[in-house]
């Protein structure tokens, strides 16, 4: 499809080109996958010594080729990657620190006695063009008595060394016969000490590796096209040391590793969370049994209140009990699919970019997003870029037209001089040395010139904006004369443009630039649109038309590319043979630019991104947070993930909990159905064994999976995009004809398109909520899918977040709204998903992440409870002895030791942490009261509440303006009221305790302490509404006044908390005792 067609616009019932026509893009082969594979390099597995299949790991045989697996024994945690049980030495394997330690009978008389008998070396195999290449000594007519050495001859990477640093033991050559039945004399080696002193020759091994690196990142050869089947003499082309074979091991190896938190740190922090709920127990059996006799009431509140705090501690603490790290190796990616000089086999990447409204969502914010896309780090040929406008605002395609012509500028300017960030806004907005690292005379002049065009993009742009801002009485009208064909946003046909592509749209420098496409939805009155969900799944379908990329990865418009390495950081998940296949999303950290320096609002949410996410990733998963994520197509059309046997076992809590498995029989194990085995979902959902058998074999009965019209009744009535889902690896069905591509995805994004299928319910972004992205990723968790947090040293996603109070509380309302309705609905995790393979800690944490806006309720009971206290001379504590003395202490000192320990392995600092306390406070006293409302106004009575998009509004006036402008909403007036009643009970409680003597002063501590507690965390509440001139806003003080006043009063007449045997005495009535 050329980049220089014109729009296309229509329905269902028609197509019509604004200006001209285009052909589609070429069509990709399916590639099948065999099953005999190493799930690390992709290697086959390779015989062992005995003629069997090599079966690395006997507990549950994880399939790992012989490399692989005594690289992970050598270099590695030396533990299965599946079960993370301890590898066993294996017969002729060399031994490795912690072999003395494993049970049985000991190998150490074999221990170099590779194959019993023939006294050949190591016999797996190196996959090469089409042959198996034997990497035995034979290979290198060695004499069949020889024992491989490291010192005396070339060693060759294919091979176990014999000696290295980090080995206990070492054996020095011999020339003579050495029988296998007499042990070996075995020389004790201090690894610290140099190898040279105990005359084992020249071994500089760091050297080696470094020099395997170089060439690693060079990618200068192909090895696996050089190797001959036998081996007759020197390998070809592998050199003196062998590093072009180490290089080949290199690209076998994995592509990520998890990095586990120290055990110091993580098992102190464990026995504090224990110590700390054996402490919560004894704290409730003291509250529950030591009731306050004189204000019952206020002592029943209270201990509801700190129960209901105590289960949502749990809820949010035991997902965080293994949290983990990750890291990437990028360059081992390159080096397996995107060797130099060779044709790039990295999986193509759909990206979307959603918008609503540019005059809330700025079009330069818009455009800075696009061209960071634009200059990814990836083969140009495997992204495309899909922009849904869901506004259908002429001046977001025009923006984007003007987008476009700059990308052809900024794209080879960006890839020339490795720049980053690779958004021009923020740029050149850096206040760095930009001249660091470069080494171009050309760079200085060009980057003047290039900022001197973005001047002048910036500028189009802004008279675009103004232009917009007063709309003709006739409506749009394009360039070429042709009304605009969403003038009306809620009734108007979908529109597709294509404006750069594969076969049109060459930047400056003649080269080919990624596809870009816009995307309007169609939209008429009647239907259900389903807001931000809908308009993603649209893009799912056009994009599977026109491109079908294998991955996608959805960004927010103001989500710009920080790094321009974000679509291969994910690769490193999704193309591993052993993660991809059951991982559905790789879910990136949120960080903002435009923040205050003190984070007032707590917008960057540090303690969940750097906390929270990272103690999910130990278990199932991150939460999908709704951007910057990159998930796997085949997941989001609802097919199951490939699970192993250990995967399969039945979700038991201390399967759920620990990651643990069971030991088996090694003889129940079956290898080659280990890694092909699929859950059972939920729902009807297809088994891709037989789909990735390839869409040709459909009409065969053999292969049916399903007629075409449970397929049309799942997917929608279009067979492109049906024969696309079959698609496993991305790319266009062979059968397409190009020519119906732009009329097919006219259709696939229709208002009609969803009616009587699954989209939405099984199949995509799920409806029901106003938080989809929480919906969507919980329902792929409980299919059996697993997620990755991939949170690279330099942030791959950068956005602006609402930094004033009025906007901020709007949006953690919408989240928390959405949070609800999921609560109240089918997919609520507290009762869906028990069938599927939910761990037992992930679903407390979606337990923890739909209910917590409940807690607004007892939080806002708990923060008036200090003022009642102070006006009433009432404590809902009874007289502290010893004993609850001594237990306060301790559970204040867990629950701040807690914290600490927090802060130490998660590197977040103190700041955003009591940051973060303080707007747990003001958003559960504001924001989350109103959405546990809303939300059953909208599920019980049907009420909706209109969608608002946040405001993305950039900081033009600097000095962060923003964070000081005040807007009127009713969402402060909980707070503001709480905030009147603690001061007004602070100077009645002091006025009382000066009036009654010395002895009084004692009891008002504990209650002057609850209640500046709150005030506390509700300052930066107040420092909001007081605004740049510290003046808060009359209606706010209004308001604020008469709801305590009325308070006041009615508290006054009804004193509910006081006993009426007291309420007598202070009338005057007496008995005959008087």
């Amino acid at each position: 499809m050329a980049a220089n067609a014109g729009m296309v616009a229509g329905s269902r019932d028609g197509v019509v080109t604004i200006r001209h026509d285009g052909d589609g893009a070429a069509a990709k082969q399916l590639k099948n996958e065999n099953e005999q594979i190493c799930q690390i390099c992709g290697d086959t597995l390779g015989l062992a010594a005995t003629g069997d299949v090599f079966v690395a790991c006997n507990e549950c045989a994880f399939p790992v080729c012989r490399p692989c697996y005594e690289y992970e024994r050598k270099e590695g945690n030396q533990c299965c990657p599946q079960c993370k049980t301890r590898y066993k030495r294996h017969k002729g394997s060399p031994r490795v620190p912690g072999d003395d330690e494993e049970e049985g009978v000991d190998d150490l008389d074999n221990e170099f006695n590779y194959a019993q008998g023939n006294g050949k070396g190591p016999q797996w195999q190196l996959r090469g063009q089409g042959e198996d290449v034997d990497l035995s000594s034979s290979s290198r007519h060695e004499p069949h008595h020889r024992i491989p050495r490291l010192t005396s001859g070339q060693q060759i990477s294919g091979d176990i060394p014999d000696a290295s640093p980090d080995r206990h033991s070492i054996r020095s050559p011999t020339p003579s016969y050495v029988d296998p039945s007499i042990p070996v004399p075995v020389r004790i080696v201090d690894p610290s000490k140099d190898l040279n002193s105990y005359g084992v020759g020249s071994v500089d091994w760091k050297e080696r590796v470094e020099s395997w690196r170089v060439k690693q990142e060079k990618n200068m050869i192909q090895v696996t096209n050089k190797y001959p089947a036998e081996g007759k003499g020197d390998i070809e082309g592998t050199g003196s040391n062998g590093e072009d074979l180490q290089m080949a091991d290199d690209a076998r190896l994995p592509l990520s590793r998890i990095m586990p938190i120290s055990a110091n740190q993580i098992n102190i922090y464990r026995v504090v969370i224990v110590l700390r709920l054996i402490i919560l127990c004894l704290f409730f059996q003291y509250r529950i049994t030591h009731p306050v006799r004189d204000a019952y009431g206020l002592w029943l509140v209270s201990v509801i209140c700190e129960v209901w705090f105590a289960l949502s501690w749990l809820l949010d603490q035991f997902p965080k009990w293994h949290p983990i790290n990750r890291e990437t190796y990028l360059d081992r990616l390159a080096l397996r699919y995107d060797r130099e000089g060779e044709p790039s086999q990295l999986a193509p990447i759909d990206v979307f970019v959603s918008t609503v409204d540019p005059l809330k969502e700025p079009p330069l914010i818009t455009a800075n997003t696009v061209l960071s896309i634009l200059a990814v780090d990836y083969p140009v040929d495997k992204v495309s870029c899909y922009v849904s406008d869901d506004g259908s605002a002429m001046l977001s395609f025009e923006s984007l037209s003007e987008t476009a012509e700059f990308a052809r500028k900024w794209v080879p300017f960006c890839k020339k001089h490795n720049i980053e960030p690779r958004a021009p806004e923020f740029y050149f907005a850096q206040k760095i040395d930009y001249l660091k690292d470069k080494i171009q005379p050309s760079f200085v002049k060009e980057r003047r010139a290039m900022k001197r065009e973005y001047e002048e993009f910036k500028v189009r742009i802004n008279a675009l904006v103004a232009k917009a801002q007063k709309i003709p009485e006739e409506g749009w009208t394009m360039a070429d004369g042709t009304p605009w064909p969403g003038n009306n946003p809620r009734d108007h046909p979908g529109m597709i443009q294509v404006f750069l592509g594969h076969s049109g749209g060459l930047d400056t420098d003649g080269n080919e630039l990624p596809r870009l496409v816009y995307v309007s939805r169609e939209k008429r009155p009647g239907f259900q649109h389903h807001k931000k969900a809908g308009a993603m799944n649209a893009l799912i379908r056009v994009s599977a038309v026109l491109t079908n990329g294998a991955y996608l990865l959805n960004v927010d418009c103001d989500h710009y590319f920080n790094s321009s390495k974000a679509l291969r950081e994910a690769m490193c998940f999704m193309m591993d043979p052993a993660l991809g296949r059951k991982t559905c999303y790789v879910q990136f950290p949120q960080r903002f630019d435009g923040i205050d320096m003190h984070d007032r609002y707590a917008n960057r949410n540090i303690v969940f991104f750097d906390i929270n996410m990272k103690g999910l990733d130990g278990i199932q998963g991150p939460v999908y947070v709704g951007t910057g994520c990159c998930f796997n197509r085949q997941a989001l059309y609802g097919y199951d993930p490939v699970l192993t046997e250990a995967d399969l076992e039945p979700n038991i809590i201390i399967k759920s909990c620990c990651g643990g498995r069971k030991k088996k029989d090694k003889s129940y194990i079956d290898t080659k159905n280990c890694a092909t085995k699929r859950t059972e979902s939920s729902a009807p959902i297809f088994n891709m064994e037989d789909i990735e058998e390839g869409f040709e074999g459909y009409e065969d009965e053999r292969s049916l999976l399903m007629s075409q019209k449970s397929l049309e009744k799942r997917f929608g009535q279009s067979p492109i995009f049906i024969a696309s889902t079959f698609m496993t690896q991305g790319g266009i069905p062979p059968s397409t004809n190009p020519a119906s591509l732009l009329k097919e995805a006219i259709h696939v994004i229709s208002c009609g398109y969803e009616d009587k299928s699954e989209w939405g319910k099984e199949i995509g972004w799920i409806y029901g909520s106003v938080t989809e992205d929480i919906l969507t990723g919980f329902k792929m968790h409980a299919r059996g899918w697993m997620s990755i947090y991939c949170m690279p040293l330099r942030p791959c996603f950068k956005g602006s977040a609402p930094i004033n109070l009025s906007d901020r509380l709007n949006q953690v309302l919408r989240w928390a709204l959405g949070s609800v309705e999921i609560l109240l609905s089918r997919h609520c995790p507290i009762w869906y998903g028990y069938n599927g393979r939910l761990k037992l800690l992930e679903r407390l944490a979606y337990i923890n992440t739909i209910v917590y806006p409940i807690t607004s309720i007892p939080l806002i009971a708990y923060c008036v409870l200090p003022a009642i206290c102070l006006l009433t001379n009432k404590f809902i504590i009874p007289e502290i002895s010893n004993y609850a003395g001594m237990l306060f202490i301790l559970l204040f000192a867990s629950i701040f030791l807690t914290g600490i320990l927090e802060l130490q392995w998660s590197g977040v600092g103190i700041e955003d942490w009591w940051r973060n306390e303080q707007f747990w406070v003001i958003g559960g006293t504001s924001a989350h009261l109103f959405a546990v409302f809303q939300g059953l106004l909208k599920v019980l009575a049907g009420i909706d509440t209109n969608f608002t998009v946040t405001s993305k509004a950039t900081d033009d006036e600097g000095d962060f303006s923003e964070l000081y402008v005040f807007k009127w909403t009713s969402l402060i007036i909980p707070p503001t009221t709480v905030l009147v009643i603690n001061l007004v009970g602070i100077v009645a409680g002091v006025s009382y305790a000066i009036n009654s003597g010395y002895q009084s002063w004692g009891p008002l501590f504990g209650k002057l302490f609850f209640s500046v507690w709150v005030i506390l965390h509700l300052y930066p509440f107040l420092k909001g509404l007081m605004g740049r001139q510290n003046r808060t806003p009359t209606i706010v003080i209004v308001w604020s006044i008469l709801l305590a006043s009325i308070f006041s009063l009615l508290w006054v007449k009804i004193d509910p908390f006081i006993s009426p045997t007291q309420k007598a005495v202070s009338l005057g009535q007496c008995g005959v005792n008087c």
